[in-house]
């Protein structure tokens, strides 16, 4: 689901933390050796994201935050925040080209560049993630 971050932040705290997780507490980034990308550059989107990217000048970046049942990919827009909330059990991650990945859920899809070896790492890491987690569990 794609939500603007800066209306109302009680409720879809509620709703974001229902749908991916309660953010991990500090033992478990610890463990997982951090759970943020850091700061991305998205090369193409869907036209949705595409539309809300079109209004900022210069270069469009996100950041992706994993969650125990989910990862959320935050990015900017007209100054304001918005996010693309996505649970594992809807998650696709392609890598199309050597630098490139793109994460897709239904009909949203964000396409970044993965300039960093570091930024290879932590996409890794949550396939390998999603797979330990998610393998048998059914979102019926």
């Amino acid at each position: 689901m794609l939500v603007n971050l800066s209306t109302d932040p009680g409720t879809l705290k509620e709703k974001i933390e229902e749908t991916v997780g309660p953010a991990f507490d500090l033992e478990q980034r610890k463990k997982l050796d951090g759970i943020d990308s850091g700061l991305l550059e998205i090369t193409t989107s869907s036209i949705d994201i595409y539309n809300l990217l079109i209004l900022n000048e210069g270069l469009s970046t996100c950041s992706v935050e994993m969650r125990p049942d989910g990862i959320i990919i935050r990015f900017q827009a007209a100054l304001e925040t918005y996010a693309l909330i996505i649970p594992y059990y809807k998650l696709k991650i392609y890598k199309g080209k050597a630098k490139e990945y793109a994460f897709y859920m239904d009909n949203y899809h964000i396409k970044v560049k993965a300039a960093r070896q570091k930024v290879h790492d932590f996409i890794r890491k949550i396939r390998h993630y999603k797979a330990q987690h998610w393998s048998s569990v059914k979102p019926y």
